[in-house]
């Protein structure tokens, strides 16, 4: 298996941060070529800060942590505080960074980047809103052919919405981008809230981050034990899923992943249902498939890969 080169596109957020851990973690399977912050779960300032905070936790002060999009294409930005606190990294107390944001701007970082590397070199793994990646797409369409892949996490179908009855956040927050994104033509790979409710942080397995007597374990096991409150009263489920982290997981172990090649589009116009991933499950509109949707995980794999990965740092 080749090292596959990634920008990681996020707006941390606690599930974010675990995300960036695995990746860090992980070079034999991923290289992080930069760290771009877009505003999701709460304002810029706080997710270009949470990114370099967990960059000093992974004790990887040399990665490039760019600022984005400060706002969405074409609408208010909407944050989740309510879930991920007035930080975004609620739970452990974490000294502020000491490493700096790099100047230039993130979305020109992706491009650049795209036209750098080799073509079909380079995936972006985007894990809040789409607003970064479909500036880019939208700035520089001579991009769009050179991605490898746009692993991300969004969407649902069976699971519906976690933001309202219809959407799931990220999505909501910029549906205009998520549209761009998916018609761009590039190759998608999915992980709605389908698969990742199905990444349940339990207790045993947060016992297991705590045991692991380090800087990061106990960060972790803090963090989930910060945000599983809100999704445990919610859903009524054994503890909170870990989201973003499963896009990093893909990548080093598609194997634990199962899913439908089928299509799906984004619905921006509805006042009722917009945000929603119109995902053709069942393949019953004709349209052409765009996205490999994932709906399964083996749960008991995904956590024992995060585990032992996380014990590196």
């Amino acid at each position: 298996m080749t090292v596959r080169k990634i920008i990681i596109d996020t707006d941390p957020g606690q599930d974010d941060a675990v995300a960036i851990l695995l990746a860090l973690a992980s070079p034999e399977e991923v290289e992080v070529l930069g760290i771009t912050a877009v505003a999701g779960n709460v304002p810029l300032p706080l997710t270009a800060k949470n990114a370099r905070i967990i960059c000093e936790l992974a004790g990887r002060p040399d990665v490039a942590v760019y600022a984005g999009c400060d706002e969405p294409l074409s609408r208010p930005l909407i944050t989740a505080e309510h879930v991920h606190g007035k930080t975004g990294l609620d739970g452990p107390d974490l000294p502020d960074p000491v490493m700096d944001l790099r100047p230039e701007h993130g979305v020109d970082f992706i491009i650049e980047t795209l036209r750098r590397e080799p073509e079909g070199s380079v995936t972006l793994c985007p894990l809040g809103p789409l607003t970064n990646i479909a500036t880019a797409f939208r700035d520089a369409p001579d991009i769009i052919p050179r991605v490898r892949e746009v692993v991300l996490m969004g969407g649902a179908y069976f699971e519906v919405g976690n933001i309202t009855p219809a959407a799931e956040f990220n999505i909501y927050v910029d549906p205009e981008a998520a549209e761009t994104v998916f018609k761009s033509g590039v190759p998608i790979v999915v992980m709605p809230l389908d698969v990742t409710h199905k990444a349940l942080v339990t207790r045993p397995r947060n016992d297991a981050f705590r045991a692991l007597a380090t800087p990061v374990g106990q960060a972790v096991a803090e963090m989930t034990d910060f945000f599983e409150r809100f999704d445990k009263e919610k859903y009524g489920s054994l503890g909170a899923p870990l989201h973003d982290p499963c896009v990093i997981a893909y990548l080093i172990r598609p194997d634990l992943f199962t899913g439908r090649f089928i299509n799906v589009e984004i619905e921006t116009q509805s006042s009722l249902t917009l945000g929603m991933t119109v995902a053709d499950w069942w393949r019953v509109s004709g349209r052409d498939p765009n996205a490999l949707f994932i709906g399964d995980v083996d749960a008991d794999g995904f956590f024992t890969l995060l585990t032992e990965r996380l014990a590196r740092l």
